[in-house]
């Protein structure tokens, strides 16, 4: 991989790579590049969105995650579970139960996101951030894909805690004042996408993580399943658990923040659909919205790509979830919460997000207004076809490799082609630029 600024998750196999350049025509940041039959990641401009893992024929994308035994290095070993994890389960199998396969599995303590997210509420109803919309900072790929692509916005994100953060947070501080010393407690993760590992281990701001470890939901949803099915449906004991309110079960789907925020508010989901109403809003074509809840997955994090099951019924199994929940009647999920609220609100600002633009060209100003009329320049002479036959994305892809020097313009198979008749370019030498590109096993 080329150098870059952020942790991620997403590794390609070159071994198993075939260089069919899926990976590269779907990637909404234009992050993948063909280069000698392999697909190649430009670290820079990778959000972790997971779409290149989605869509690999041959699964020559991983996901890189810790390994599940490094939770024993731990006396204490709380995992932190998705909402979504417990819709991976058809119905039949109840929530008590899964709690207790996952401390049958070797984990100590187990706790759901969720507990706080009325605190997140009221700071949505009282914004203290005055930029409009604000954007929901909870889908981590979203948080990236803003500071990549759309860094004018970082300033509408908003400087909140996520439900997972805030469940560590809590569990940690409570484990802390039961008298625990903190290095015997490891907290880990189950994720359902690459997002949340980059976010976990490379924090969009400078703090520490608050998680010691993060495990692919897939893993562990194998893990539970094996289990449930040798234990059968009964569990002996009720497990302790912090029981979730409605709002917090369905925080994680689409539309689970949007409904609690103040004035106009829309729920978006699907990088593709977000990306096209982010170039809408930075065009001033859309406004008079005060909160935006983006997701970078269809029916975000239950169509997150580590997930097993099918995420229209993790939906329905998570929406019936919540419609059996019965309220206590305080607004809060659980005592616990009222005893830590003073505690998790002094600590549920995140530090002010920077933008880190894929589209410099170049640290200096002037140099970088040069590189962008060259560009200019050199999309003039190329086809505008995007047939990626050169290797990136499209022709506009091209012309900025080349004036970063990642390039040439011989890439182009029209201009190859063009330089052959008129006797510029010898078809000996287009031979040796595609093989340069796709290899020479494509080519024989």
């Amino acid at each position: 991989m080329e150098s870059g600024y952020f942790h991620h998750a997403l590794e390609i196999i070159e071994d198993i790579c075939i260089g069919c350049s899926h990976c590269m025509t779907v990637c909404p940041t234009e992050a993948i590049r063909v280069k000698q039959g392999k697909a190649k990641l430009f670290e820079d401009r990778c959000v972790d969105c997971g779409q290149c893992y989605h869509h690999c024929p041959v699964n020559a994308i991983r996901v890189a995650h810790d390994d599940f035994n490094d939770i024993f290095n731990f006396k204490y070993r709380v995992v932190v579970v998705p909402t979504v994890f417990i819709g991976q389960f058809p119905e039949e199998f109840s929530t008590n139960l899964i709690y207790n396969t996952l401390h049958e599995l070797g984990f100590t303590h187990v706790i759901e996101c969720g507990p706080g997210v009325e605190l997140l509420m009221e700071a949505y109803s009282s914004p203290v951030q005055k930029a409009r919309p604000l954007i929901s900072s909870f889908c981590p790929a979203i948080v990236r894909l803003i500071q990549v692509k759309f860094p004018s916005l970082v300033d509408n994100v908003t400087l909140l805690k996520a439900p997972l953060d805030i469940a560590a947070l809590l569990i940690k501080k409570k484990l802390t004042d039961s008298g625990i010393p903190e290095k015997e407690t490891g907290i880990f993760y189950i994720t359902p996408c690459a997002a949340q590992i980059a976010a976990i281990k490379n924090p969009q701001d400078s703090t520490s993580s608050l998680f010691n470890g993060v495990i692919n939901m897939d893993l562990i949803y194998n893990k539970v399943y094996s289990q449930l099915h040798k234990n059968g449906k009964k569990f002996s004991q009720q497990p302790e658990r912090l029981h979730l309110s409605k709002e917090e079960i369905e925080w994680t789907l689409t539309n689970g923040e949007a409904v609690h925020a103040k004035g106009r508010s829309l729920a978006i989901d699907e990088i593709h659909n977000v990306i096209d109403f982010l170039e809408k809003l930075e065009n001033e074509t859309i406004s008079d919205v005060d909160f935006l809840e983006l997701r970078a997955c269809d029916q975000s994090c239950a169509g997150g790509i580590l997930g097993t099951a099918n995420r229209f019924l993790t939906v329905e199994r998570l929406r019936n979830r919540g419609a059996n929940v019965k309220s206590n009647g305080n607004g809060h999920s659980n005592d616990e919460i009222i005893q830590y609220a003073g505690f998790i609100k002094k600590h549920l600002a995140t530090e002010p997000i920077k933008p880190q633009s894929m589209l410099k060209l170049d640290e200096d100003m002037l140099k970088a207004m040069n590189k962008m009329k060259q560009a200019s320049e050199i999309m003039r002479s190329l086809p505008g076809v995007d047939c990626g036959i050169c290797g990136t994305p499209g022709c506009s892809a091209l012309a900025e490799d080349i004036v970063r020097g990642n390039g040439r313009i011989e890439q182009c198979i029209f201009i190859q082609r063009r330089k052959e008749q008129t006797g510029t370019q010898s078809l000996r030498d287009s031979f040796y630029i595609m093989e340069q590109i796709w290899g020479r096993d494509k080519l024989e």
